[in-house]
């Protein structure tokens, strides 16, 4: 599994695991298992539709096989990035920036699959070949597919030293992930340490956006950050 490297607009710097193309090609294996299980099952349950004329076979074929053609696009969708074999294999697509993918991207790696996976599985060809292991969807896409499993040491990346006392203040915070408590964990670090206030600006804003915070009650950039960090360590912990 090779580092992937990304550089922030604001120039910081954050280290991911790549997964590697036998892991992807795993994951699509497990997924087209599922894919051709459901279709086994649908082959044996509606057998009797066999009888219908031609145009109405086709019409329930068609309506049936939804399932199959969009299995990737709406598991990654809800999922944040994963299907079921992803899941599996503990990983996940991201932007190459760090960040969740939107829809739109999921949309366009979707497309791409006819190319990456239907003609001469080309798509892995391509992953060997390239350092961030991205298919061709991913590169139209600017996203990548991230290992989760071997994080850098949790203890030094997104816990956090809270009081027997400490009271949360954001709970909307348990919609991140432990990947991205540790990307903004890293931003942060960097961040202050730098003195990039430009930076610390944008982590706040895409934070709120992220993680849906009405209302702000801190009043600097580095005091929210530090106190969301500390939320999300109280309510993961306390699981």
């Amino acid at each position: 599994m090779s580092e992937l490297q990304i550089n922030t607009t604001q120039n910081v710097k954050i280290s991911f695991n790549a997964a590697g193309g036998g892991e992807r090609l795993l994951a699509f294996f497990i997924d087209m298992a599922i894919k051709i299980g459901y279709i086994l099952v649908l082959n044996w349950t509606f057998g009797a539709f066999d009888n219908m004329d031609q145009w109405s076979q086709i019409a329930i074929n068609t309506v049936l096989s939804f399932p199959v053609m969009f299995y990737t696009l709406v598991l990654e969708s809800v999922l944040q990035g994963q299907t079921i074999g992803k899941r599996v294999l503990n990983i996940r697509v991201v932007k190459i920036d760090g960040y969740q993918a939107s829809f739109s991207d999921y949309v366009v790696r979707w497309f791409f699959r006819i190319v990456d996976v239907y003609i001469f599985g080309l798509g892995f060809f391509v992953m060997l070949f390239n350092k961030k292991t991205q298919r061709l969807g991913d590169m139209a896409a600017g996203t990548a597919v991230i290992g989760l499993k071997n994080h850098v040491n949790i203890s030094h990346t997104i816990l956090e030293n809270l009081q027997e006392n400490y009271k949360p203040t954001y709970p909307n915070v348990i919609k991140l992930s432990d990947n991205d408590a540790r990307i903004i964990k890293e931003t942060f670090s960097a961040a202050r340490q730098t003195k990039d206030y430009q930076t610390l600006i944008k982590l706040r804003q895409k934070i709120i956006e992220v993680v849906g915070i009405k209302t702000v009650k801190h009043s600097t950039d580095m005091e929210f950050i530090d106190v969301v960090l500390k939320d999300y360590n109280f309510y993961t912990q306390s699981m």
